[in-house]
């Protein structure tokens, strides 16, 4: 049974290096150069993939809630419906931005909230999808985008473990290309909600899907938590000023943020090592000095039996090491030592 899953020219697998998402969402503003900008920070910061939302407003939203006021610091426009049409883009921004991201050589793909949305992204064969939390439960958008065939993640936050478990049952028979993310849906969410041991509960629960974590917190260091627990792909939300205007900015990563959360989860891969407890040739060195080797606490003569009091533990680890202490006492010696000579088996009867 595996637990893999292919996007673009990755492979995610138990062994390969955590995937990082930069989710951008829309935190362009509504401006195709400010995204630009965006993905070619998320480009120098070493993520693998930049992402955004697409929604069909006038389908997505009732009515009313489309037509409602929205009046706050973070609105594009008095009614929430225009604003969120202001932050919206269309075919051609997405063109343009699919041919940037290629320039760049990064990966970029979008979440789909609705059908509409997910048949948008189809007609111009984005190469994977993500299902938003706020999804978790809509199975019908789940099967949908499952059908059109291309690598899925879907978060989980704000779900229940049977709520996971029917968004399972309900991808993989149509698509098993899925990564099922551990998610707390708080913007930004408390670290004692974000419940990483979760990761560790879906990986026995679904070995046949790769794990991953789309974090919500404010710091650079659950990832490689997540990672450690398991997780092979990691979201953070990203912008290049986390004062700007928009309700994501706040608990985004700024670059250097983003830059450094890369090169650790880099550096954590390659610190877990194989599990092999060895010696390394860096150590030789410091353990000259550090560790301790058996020599005459002061002359002996030739034919004396040790007693404890003959015998001391000093530095440089250049000798018999102190783990044959109890093997050299009552040994007789047939040449003398001087103090702080080694203590050599050769010289001891």
């Amino acid at each position: 049974m595996k637990r893999q899953m292919t996007i673009g020219d990755f492979r995610i697998d138990e062994d390969s290096e955590c995937f990082v998402i930069a989710e951008i969402g829309h935190n362009h503003q509504g401006s195709l150069e400010k995204c630009k900008e965006l993905f070619r920070a998320a480009k120098d910061c070493g993520a693998d993939s930049v992402k955004l939302q697409k929604r069909d407003n006038r389908t997505l939203f009732t009515r009313e809630m489309y037509d409602s006021p929205y009046d706050n610091r973070n609105s594009y426009a008095d009614t929430y419906g225009a604003h969120r049409e202001a932050l919206e883009f269309g075919r051609d921004e997405y063109v343009e931005l699919q041919r940037y991201a290629r320039e760049l050589d990064i990966l970029f793909f979008s979440t789909a909230f609705d059908m509409p949305s997910a048949d948008f992204l189809a007609e111009l064969d984005m190469p994977a999808y993500k299902i938003a939390s706020g999804d978790l439960t809509n199975i019908p958008l789940i099967r949908y985008v499952a059908e059109i065939g291309k690598p899925m993640f879907i978060s989980t936050g704000g779900g229940t473990m049977d709520d996971v478990w029917r968004a399972r049952d309900a991808v993989m028979p149509l698509n098993d290309n899925v990564c099922i993310m551990q998610c707390t849906s708080g913007y930004p969410v408390e670290y004692d909600e974000l419940n990483l041991r979760v990761i560790e509960t879906y990986r026995d629960a679904f070995p046949d899907c790769v794990i991953g974590l789309s974090a919500h917190d404010n710091g650079i260091s659950m990832p490689v938590v997540g990672y450690m627990l398991g997780a092979r792909a990691v979201e953070k939300h990203f912008t290049l000023n986390r004062a700007a205007k928009g309700t994501d900015h706040a608990f985004s990563l700024e670059p250097p943020g983003l830059r450094r959360m890369v090169r650790d989860l880099k550096r954590a891969r390659v610190a877990l090592g194989d599990g092999v407890k060895r010696q390394y040739e860096s150590e030789k060195k410091p353990l000259y000095k550090m560790a301790k080797k058996l020599v005459a606490a002061r002359d002996v003569p030739a034919g004396t039996t040790l007693k404890a009091e003959d015998i001391a533990i000093r530095a440089p680890n250049d000798g018999l090491p102190p783990y044959e202490f109890d093997n050299v006492i009552g040994r007789t010696t047939n040449r003398a030592f001087a103090a702080d000579d080694n203590i050599e088996l050769s010289g001891l009867d």
